[in-house]
């Protein structure tokens, strides 16, 4: 299959102390396909990630290579890479409360986000937006979009940064711990919209997550990070079923025992949407 994402010999530092976060990573990404990043806080999930979109810390240095579709990003200017990101490559963050700004209703935040990609006038924007909102499951779009978004829960913000994926169908959406600061049920209604997502549109996803249940729930490959180094990869039964690393080993057995209770409820959820 064709990669659509390369990354090779990635190191990022701190500019000031000179500690290394990520160490020598390489790995490549298949179009369609969804990669999880696992590994404990701190192993380097969210820098290599950063890195990626080029948005880590200024006192943070990287090299290496990002080849995206055969493009070089190390190699563009900020006002390029500007322009990759959202379109091209979309980043659903951890804290839904982070990606919008608090002074502004979230539906300020969408449409400047689609104006800046696309042609569209303000109401085929709130067309689009709309239709991709009810399709995540959220009713009265337009009243949501009227809201400030501490006046939403975490749930609803994960899911209206799916809807503005849906919208502007990204080659590569980079999911950063979306379900971590969401309550169980939420966790279930944000994780069947990922699900949706790769099913409706086929794109191709990096998903980071310390949660295994997850992770066997949607991914295809798995790479194992400890303290910024890859520990080792493979597909996702592979590392489930004959993890061949110690640290894996552990880390499986720990986070799937964690992650019990979360796929009790995902089935309960699925027998009751079911009935």
């Amino acid at each position: 299959m064709t990669n659509i994402l390369e990354v090779e010999n990635l190191k990022v530092w701190d500019g000031h102390s000179g500690k290394k976060i990520i160490r020598d990573s390489s790995f490549r990404l298949t179009a369609g396909s969804c990669l999880a990043i696992v590994g404990e806080s701190g192993s380097g999930k969210s820098v290599t990630c950063r890195a990626i979109m080029r948005l880590n810390s200024p006192s943070l240095q990287q090299s290496g290579e990002i080849i995206f579709k055969g493009e070089k990003l190390n190699y563009l200017s900020t006002n390029e890479m500007r322009k990759k990101r959202g379109r091209n490559l979309c980043m659903i963050l951890q804290n839904g409360m982070s990606a919008f700004d608090p002074s502004c209703v979230v539906g300020v935040h969408l449409r400047e986000t689609l104006a800046e990609h696309f042609q569209w006038s303000k109401k085929e924007i709130e067309v689009k937006m709309t239709s991709a909102m009810q399709s995540v499951m959220l009713k009265s779009p337009l009243e949501i979009m009227n809201k400030y978004p501490h006046q939403l829960s975490g749930g609803m913000l994960q899911r209206i940064m799916i809807a503005l994926a849906i919208v502007l169908e990204p080659d590569i959406i980079i999911a950063d711990e979306p379900t971590s600061s969401l309550d169980t049920i939420s966790q279930f209604e944000v994780v069947e919209q990922f699900i949706n997502l790769r099913e409706k549109m086929g794109c191709t996803m990096i998903f980071i997550s310390h949660d295994l249940g997850v992770v066997r729930k949607i991914a295809d490959d798995v790479l194992v990070m400890k303290d910024g180094e890859i520990m080792e990869r493979g597909n996702t039964e592979k590392i489930f079923s004959g993890a061949e690393h110690e640290y894996t080993k552990y880390l499986v057995s720990t986070r799937l025992a964690l992650s019990n209770n979360f796929n009790r409820i995902m089935e309960g959820g699925t027998r009751v949407a079911e009935s």
